[in-house]
């Protein structure tokens, strides 16, 4: 698929990956630790990205984990991804984490976080991704979001790295 064609949101999706949490999975407080749902979320974002461009892709940033309530021994995490936006060659992955008692069927919104990708081509440069085609109004309010989001990013950036110049004169 060129630069020039779209491709919708639902397309590359993941709905539903689902993880077991057993014992070796919890923290000294017996809850899931957060470095083994963010690698899980890692995961599932690096395939979305990868079904979105149809390239090898590599994760660029996280930004925005907010862990809301904790996992326990027992749950299943049930993990919901989309790509919210797609620029030159970044996209931006959206997830959200559910933490599901199979006994009796609840399910409590625990975690949501944002990740970047970029696409690489055959000589692992950056490469253009397809454009993303929002149809709802969700998927929308999404995109433009990702864009706020992405521009606070880039602005961060540059702050970190006008700041790092105040340490190389001293050096």
């Amino acid at each position: 698929m060129g630069r020039d064609e779209s491709k919708i949101p639902s397309d590359s999706s993941v709905n539903d990956y689902v993880y077991k949490i057993f014992p070796n999975d919890l923290n000294d407080q017996g809850t899931a630790f957060g470095g083994t749902i963010t690698s899980l979320l890692d995961r599932v974002a690096v395939v979305i990205a990868q079904r979105h461009s149809e390239r090898v892709c590599v994760t660029v940033s996280i930004d925005a984990v907010h862990f809301l309530a904790p996992a326990r021994k027992g749950d299943n995490l049930i993990i919901l991804g989309c790509i919210n936006r797609a620029w030159t060659s970044s996209m931006e992955i959206g997830l959200k984490v559910l933490a599901e008692n199979a006994y009796i069927g609840e399910k409590r919104h625990i975690l949501s976080a944002y990740f970047t990708f970029v696409a690489l081509d055959d000589w692992n440069k950056p490469t253009k991704v397809p454009l993303l085609c929002p149809q709802t109004a969700v998927e929308k309010r999404r995109c433009q979001e990702a864009d706020h989001r992405r521009e606070r990013r880039m602005r961060a950036a540059k702050e970190q790295a006008e700041f790092r110049k105040t340490f190389q004169k001293d050096q």
